[in-house]
């Protein structure tokens, strides 16, 4: 559905880390050089793919970075183990607890997720359900 997700940066390195680690169990290896269009950013990407991409990379207007009240990324997993090593990567790389992996079967009886706020604050879900698409290639 989505071709890329960009969050804000303020500290690139930081969140290069956090992230290589969070993603890793998630299937999502980091790709490019250091810029996205020109400008400081990372991404990372399934291997192999170019879609759909997960971007980190300070705001384009001058403006400070923060995060947005009420969004959410949230990543496909593979498992409801994958799912689980997500979340705890992201607590042991500087990310905050905001629920801890299980079902949620108010949003359907096989969901199963877990939350949590990147070093800047950004919130993210690692889900796995039944019929989600994981390695971004069509169905």
């Amino acid at each position: 559905m989505f071709s890329h997700v960009n969050v804000g940066a303020r500290d690139l390195l930081r969140l290069a880390a956090f992230y290589d680690a969070v993603l890793a169990p998630l299937g999502l290896a980091r790709a490019g050089d250091g810029t996205i269009g020109g400008q400081p950013g990372l991404l990372w990407q399934y291997p192999g793919q170019r879609w759909p991409q997960f971007c980190v990379q300070p705001p384009w207007g001058g403006l400070p970075a923060t995060w947005g009240n009420g969004v959410q990324v949230s990543f496909a997993a593979s498992s409801r183990e994958a799912v689980d090593a997500a979340w705890h990567a992201a607590l042991a790389h500087g990310g905050a607890d905001e629920g801890a992996p299980g079902l949620r079967e108010r949003y359907a009886p096989d969901f199963y997720g877990a939350y949590c706020r990147d070093p800047e604050g950004n919130k993210l879900c690692f889900v796995h359900a039944d019929g989600l698409q994981t390695s971004g290639a069509a169905p």
